[in-house]
């Protein structure tokens, strides 16, 4: 019984071979979402940033309370290597989708472009991203508790930089990697005969499919 429901459940799930001029067009769309989310994120961030600097600068001089004061000028310099960091370390998909506008509609470059945007993603999310944050927001914080005697702030500030930190990295973009996420290996044998490829699952409102790629 198990068997035949399975059965039936497979027979019922459409092949759909997806052509190269398909796969490239998913490519594209990828890229540009990406290219805009890139930019969105990019003026967003560095909004936030550069706000926080000037506040921080004003605090430092004009805050009534002492504490408050020194808070500000550490403030100030995490705030200027964030906003340094977003200046000077920009996000991969505008120039890709740039260059993939410019180049010939070729589907073994694009898998390429593609790859080399979501290694990059990857890249922007491994533990190795966050040590530089990690870093900053420790001196930080021991700055305060240490050099200010105010351990429990001291702990506030490092727990708040890195709450920060670990937002912005989560709301970079991933659409390159969605994309090339999609598609899976697959091999099927019949006897001596051995097919190669890759496949990909197709959810919709109403539709449930798997997508061939050989």
């Amino acid at each position: 019984m198990l068997i035949l429901l399975l059965s039936a459940i497979w027979l019922s799930t459409p092949a759909l071979a997806q052509s190269s001029s398909q796969e490239y067009r998913a490519y594209e769309d990828a890229l540009a979402q990406g290219s805009r989310h890139a930019n969105l994120w990019q003026v967003g961030w560095t909004s936030v940033y550069a706000g926080s600097l000037a506040v921080n600068a004003w605090q430092a001089s004009e805050a009534s309370d002492a504490d408050d004061r020194f808070d500000a000028r550490v403030g100030v310099v995490k705030s200027a290597l964030a906003l340094g960091g977003m200046l000077l370390d920009r996000q991969p998909h505008p120039a890709a989708y740039r260059e993939w506008r410019d180049g010939e509609d070729d589907i073994q470059r694009a898998r390429r472009l593609l790859e080399a945007v979501a290694e990059e993603e990857r890249a922007r999310r491994s533990l190795q991203a966050r040590l530089g944050s990690l870093a900053v927001n420790t001196i930080a914080g021991l700055t305060i508790a240490v050099g200010d005697g105010r351990e429990r702030d001291g702990a506030i500030n490092f727990a708040t930089g890195m709450l920060v930190s670990e937002l912005q990295l989560q709301s970079q973009p991933r659409q390159a990697t969605s994309a090339i996420n999609r598609f899976q290996p697959a091999r099927v044998s019949f006897g001596d005969v051995h097919l190669e490829g890759e496949y990909a699952w197709l959810v919709g409102p109403s539709q449930l499919g798997v997508a061939l790629r050989y």
